[in-house]
């Protein structure tokens, strides 16, 4: 049957133990697997490879994005690690101005080095990405949202310049989860997730995720997941099966109190700008509504005058935000992305996309949202 999304994310890929009948898939805590000759097995040879509480998770995780194939490795940038691993020196990659710091980093201090050449554009800029194009470019990465300045990019709109290129598209969806938006859906040929963020969702697990329909695709990847071994354990598989389990209920929790965080936000005295592509005025707003569920539980603000002094004082009084790395969790998270999540990136390059030294990036969870915006109240007059 083709179940709605809330239903696959509590059954996809599960079923009830064979053995035991037990409704939540056990955690198979094994290295190997008996063969009753040698390459007569079960499926299963060596849990680097495969093992059953992550192909469990594998299979909901292609599921909630509308795939066929999904694959989970030990973090976010294990996953893109694996696709930047397809290409070869002389190759090109189009990707976003606006980027996580760890995405940036790895492409310009591991694969740079090696002869890939990165293209940084403005992705909500259909031109900008079409004319970055060159006849090496073999991939085009993007976020939409951006991190963490909330950019949209067209999805659909890059996806078919891809295709009339015949260039590999994937798509971080780390921000929206695939609750809010499926790419797939929109043309992208693979999907990644920093699954330690909504997915998982109660900041307990480090893990990332590549899903996709191609099976030629899904093989090449499959051979450097097992290969390169970045695959996580059934422990982890297993708390994430959990979390998903719930993550229809949250994200609704997320985008309600993001949008009444924002709203209390927009005009206050001491924030000079806000992201938040709920507003009328962002940018990228209608195209958010059109392929996005709602608006998300992400919200970045610029500080009115404040210096890296002070910009640090206030970040370090909230009471009820945790000031932390990371998001998604149902705890609400503050940062500070100058010197945390994108403080990897230059200064002049980062603040060129408003990555400001007052710039603080809130992720806003699940509490009572009044509150959070006494806590937001009282951190800010300090």
């Amino acid at each position: 049957m083709n179940y709605k999304f809330a239903t696959k994310a509590i059954h996809a890929g599960q079923e009830a133990d064979p053995t035991t009948g037990a409704v939540m898939t056990p955690i198979y805590q094994t290295s190997t697997y008996q063969q009753k000759a040698p390459g007569d097995h079960k499926g299963y040879e060596y849990s680097r490879g495969t093992n059953p509480t992550r192909k469990a998770l594998e299979d909901c995780l292609a599921a909630l994005e509308n795939a066929q194939y999904g694959l989970a490795f030990s973090s976010g940038m294990a996953a893109t690690d694996c696709v930047l691993r397809l290409l070869k020196p002389g190759d090109e990659v189009v990707t976003g101005d606006d980027l996580y710091g760890g995405s940036y980093r790895i492409f310009t201090k591991v694969y740079e080095p090696l002869g890939i050449v990165f293209k940084f554009v403005n992705t909500s800029d259909l031109e900008a990405v079409r004319s970055a194009i060159t006849d090496k470019t073999k991939l085009i990465w993007i976020e939409t949202p951006t991190n963490p300045t909330l950019k949209i990019a067209d999805i659909e709109g890059i996806g078919k310049i891809a295709k009339e290129h015949n260039i590999r598209y994937a798509v971080d969806n780390t921000f929206a989860s695939p609750y809010l938006q499926n790419p797939m859906d929109l043309g992208a040929d693979i999907v990644m997730h920093s699954v330690t963020k909504y997915l998982g969702g109660h900041s307990d697990v480090v893990m990332g995720a590549l899903v996709m329909n191609d099976e030629e695709l899904y093989k090449q990847l499959w051979f450097y997941y097992n290969a390169c071994g970045g695959t996580p354990g059934p422990q982890d598989a297993f708390l994430v099966l959990r979390g998903i389990k719930t993550l229809h209920l949250r994200m609704r929790a997320h985008c309600e109190n993001g949008r009444q965080v924002a709203e209390y936000l927009k005009n206050h005295p001491k924030v000079e700008k806000i992201y938040w592509p709920g507003f009328t005025y962002h940018p990228g707003h209608e195209l958010a509504k059109k392929q996005m569920k709602d608006f998300g539980g992400m919200v970045s603000i610029v500080l009115k005058g404040a210096d890296l002094q002070e910009t640090f004082r206030i970040a370090s009084n909230f009471k009820v935000f945790t000031l932390a790395e990371s998001l998604g969790g149902v705890e609400s998270l503050i940062n500070h992305p100058a010197t945390m999540t994108h403080g990897s990136i230059p200064k002049e390059i980062r603040e060129k996309v408003g990555v400001v030294d007052n710039l603080l990036r809130l992720s806003v969870g699940v509490e009572d949202a009044e509150d959070l915006i006494a806590d937001l109240e009282q951190a800010l007059a300090y």
